[in-house]
């Protein structure tokens, strides 16, 4: 009977973390199976614990774990090393829902293809208010996150990472557990490890989750501040860059930062603008295929732009921390946003 183990981090997910549960309990999975539902906590302040106790009253599988320090890596070693006589773990964020059929259409592709050592879906950006829409909108675009990102990927088929994986056991006993030291990152380094090791890692469009996402711009900007930040660790952690498109942004913020000593004493100033231009045009022709309304147009034009600095800004900022000055991270950027 193979044992599927479900590990969910969280820290005041109040708001998520029942639906998510659920949506979990609500997989279907062949009889001869057996899921295991382990919650690791990190330090919740509001209802967050309380509603995970009453669940875990009302259904056996559920296992509720502390986690004093707080760093997402730390929940999911946590959760793998409880499940020691788990064949699968598959993880799960506290703000995805997963659909009923996503387990066990991955698992199915792990039993047929050995040489799969990690599956994952397609993720359906959910939002709470006016300000999330756009937001979930412009982080499910190609031109918001990347062509090849798997947030926007159309088919199914190889890829770098993807979201809520499920991997056979076999991989940790190969490779190791996350990085601890990773608050952002983590999956892409543990993903990154996959492949050197010989893996790889599939996305299986016709399996899917909703996932929450930030109901604000201030958040946004922190969260994708730091996925830039901590992407230069994990790059300086295996001395590679380890996806192209990553790149672009920061260089993209740079040729900013020397666009208007560009524009006001080079004779070719129309030449240098030329990026610009392009750069405003995508922006405003992605925001009108998404909205018909000129406010969300302009709010999400501004949501792609909060994207793409945040994340340019803090992968400067971490090539300055960590390639120039060769010094550890900052307290301040190990604090998760919510």
């Amino acid at each position: 009977m193979p044992i599927i183990a479900v590990v969910i981090p969280c820290r005041n997910e109040q708001e998520h973390i029942r639906a998510c549960i659920e949506s979990v309990l609500q997989s279907k999975i062949d009889n001869d199976c057996k899921l295991q539902i382990i919650v690791i906590d990190g330090g919740s302040t509001d209802q967050t614990i309380e509603i995970i106790k009453k669940l875990s009253n009302e259904h056996s599988n559920i296992i509720l774990l502390h986690n004093s320090h707080a760093f997402t890596p730390i929940s999911f070693n946590m959760g793998i090393t409880h499940a020691s006589e788990a064949d699968y773990i598959q993880i799960v964020g506290a703000r995805h829902l997963i659909s009923n059929d996503y387990i066990s259409k991955a698992l199915s592709i792990l039993q047929v293809h050995p040489d799969i050592w990690c599956v994952g879906g397609r993720i359906y950006n959910d939002f709470l208010n006016s300000t999330s829409e756009i937001i979930a909108k412009s982080m499910g675009s190609a031109f918001g996150m990347g062509i090849g990102n798997f947030r926007t990927l159309q088919k199914s088929g190889f890829t770098d990472t993807v979201t809520s994986p499920l991997y056979p056991i076999r991989v940790f006993k190969t490779i190791g557990l996350f990085d601890a030291q990773l608050v952002r990152n983590q999956d892409d380094d543990f993903n990154y490890r996959i492949k050197l090791a010989g893996g790889k890692i599939y996305y299986e469009h016709s399996i899917s989750l909703r996932y929450f996402v930030r109901a604000s711009f201030k958040n946004v900007f922190k969260q994708f501040y730091q996925y830039g930040y901590w992407k230069v660790f994990v790059n300086k952690k295996h001395q590679a860059v380890t996806t192209w498109r990553q790149l672009v942004p920061p260089f993209f913020l740079l040729y900013l930062f020397g666009l208007p000593v560009m524009v006001f004493l080079s004779s070719y100033s129309l030449l240098y603008s030329i990026p610009f231009m392009l750069y405003c045009t995508l922006n405003i022709i992605s925001s009108c295929s998404e909205f018909p309304h000129l406010k969300k147009i302009i709010l999400t034009c501004y949501a792609y732009l909060i994207l793409h600095v945040s994340y340019g800004m803090g992968y400067l900022h971490g090539v300055l921390r960590f390639i120039i000055l060769g010094k550890r991270p900052e307290k301040s950027q190990t604090q998760l946003t919510r």
